[in-house]
């Protein structure tokens, strides 16, 4: 086996690695490096892992398998109890206040982030340049949830940015009642955390410089004094994440784009469509 990691793999192993046994982790619409990191914590040192999934809605023990086109039944049959998605905000999270990895379209240096629209003037009533896919409950978690996790599977000015078009998640903000803001990001170039309310450069991946993150950083980034390369993800952990949590490449997808990632999304499906979805528990 190859045992050269891929830098999808290498988040993946990252956020795995973010995970304690026990305790309970939140899983978004559209995550598959989260989810993959999820399971592979349950496969190696994290295995009594509670599972709260916005695709099923409820809690579980037995995490669904990565998938695409039976994901939000596996979840639903799985569940311990089902919730709806209003419910779960005001009443699930902040009681559970479960791990959870978001995805901002853009970041400042202090963690607060933006999923809503690009565009300057938007909020000014201007026609945003793109809108984004939306909030979900990020305005509400981020103002209470003591332990915030980002990731970001392509590492550019366009996200990482002096100032926001649009504010939806809170950070390391003057404004903040309750809570805390960020810990911890990850991208395909690095790890960063915010001991001071300021994102740091904690690690880099093999291959990657630190002058290759701040090139690709709009705005100053401090570095940790004992900042160092990204550990290699252990053959076993590879293996297990390509040959049993994820065969099918579904990882890929948060860091492909345009024709490459439609024909892999037609590859998934196809296989999917005429295969039984595998228990990976």
């Amino acid at each position: 086996m190859d045992v050269q990691p891929t830098p999808e793999e290498i988040m993946v192993v990252c956020i795995s690695r973010q995970v304690i046994d026990g305790e309970a982790v939140a899983q978004g619409l559209a995550t598959p490096l989260v989810a993959a990191g999820y399971l592979l914590a349950r496969r190696t040192h994290a295995p009594h892992l509670y599972f709260a999934s916005a695709i099923g809605q409820g809690m579980c023990r037995y995490p669904a398998p990565l998938g695409l086109t039976k994901a939000e039944k596996l979840w639903l049959d799985r569940s311990l109890t089902t919730v709806g998605f209003a419910r779960a905000v005001t009443e699930i999270l902040p009681t559970l206040h479960p791990k959870e990895f978001f995805r901002p379209a853009q970041i400042d240096a202090f963690g607060n982030f933006n999923n809503i629209a690009f565009g300057k003037d938007y909020l000014n009533g201007a026609p945003a340049r793109m809108r984004l896919p939306g909030t979900g409950g990020i305005p509400d978690v981020t103002t209470f949830i003591d332990d915030i996790y980002l990731y970001v599977p392509r590492h550019s000015k366009i996200t990482f940015v002096q100032k926001l078009d649009v504010c939806s998640g809170l950070g390391h903000s003057p404004e903040r009642r309750h809570g805390a803001g960020p810990r911890y990001l990850i991208s395909n170039l690095g790890q960063f955390d915010f001991p001071n309310g300021r994102m740091r450069v904690t690690s880099f991946h093999p291959g990657v410089s630190i002058q290759r993150i701040q090139a690709r950083t709009e705005f100053e980034l401090e570095i940790a004094p004992n900042v160092h390369e990204t550990p290699a993800p252990s053959e076993e952990e590879l293996r297990i994440l390509r040959e049993e949590i994820d065969p099918l490449g579904i990882r890929k997808l948060e860091l492909l784009g345009g024709a490459a990632r439609r024909q892999l999304l037609h590859e998934i499906i196809n296989i999917e469509s005429v295969s039984n979805s595998k228990d990976y528990r």
